[in-house]
């Protein structure tokens, strides 16, 4: 695992929040639900690329080329993504899907692993928008201890190599700590390599 603060300077920051405003405009947030119980999750998504990660009550977690609400492609991964994950993921082919979660108010994501993949040879890369976020990250199982780590707005950080498979989620986000969202809470960007080639 590689830790990158402050990767984004503000400007670029700017930059890239306006790039997500117009994927959401294109392809809205929307409250996934989990496989089987069907309960809601806390954050509301949607993605940009090829690929988008989605999950629901009927079909489980699972990557597809729509969205599952307007049924329309996901927009296109921002270049500025591309030219970050070309600079720091050490991977030579290009992500397939950006998850864009947002945030707000009490949300927050429970310890898992990304393993919906099909490459785990490419690593996880995430970027952190607006309030800081309470990182936890672990090892490849559950019972691994943990550290925490206060993502800010700007910065990155990518699960790799033998961290590709570590448990991580989100305790909370502290309001009130980034003034980058006029609507507060916490955009956080996940780019990921799904397919494997060849």
């Amino acid at each position: 695992m590689t830790y990158y603060p402050q990767q984004l300077d503000p400007g670029a920051q700017s930059i890239l929040l306006g790039e997500i405003r117009r994927i959401i405009a294109q392809a809205p947030l929307y409250t996934p639900t989990m496989p089987r119980s069907g309960k809601p999750m806390s954050v509301r998504m949607t993605n940009a690329g090829p690929l988008g990660w989605v999950t629901d009550k009927e079909r489980g977690y699972r990557y597809q080329t729509t969205h599952p609400v307007t049924g329309e492609p996901w927009p296109a991964i921002p270049p500025m993504l591309l030219a970050l994950w070309n600079e720091v993921a050490g991977y030579p082919h290009p992500p397939e899907a950006c998850l864009i979660n947002y945030y707000g108010g009490a949300a927050k994501m429970g310890l898992h692993q990304d393993r919906d993949e099909a490459d785990f040879d490419a690593p996880v890369l995430s970027v952190s928008l607006g309030d800081t976020g309470i990182f936890r990250v672990g090892g490849t199982t559950r019972k691994s201890p943990t550290q925490k780590f206060e993502l800010k707005s700007g910065d990155v950080f990518v699960l790799g190599g033998e961290d590709r498979l570590a448990f991580h989620g989100i305790d909370r986000v502290l309001p009130g700590t980034s003034n980058l969202l006029d609507e507060g809470g916490r955009f956080n960007l996940t780019l990921r390599r799904v397919t494997r080639l060849g």
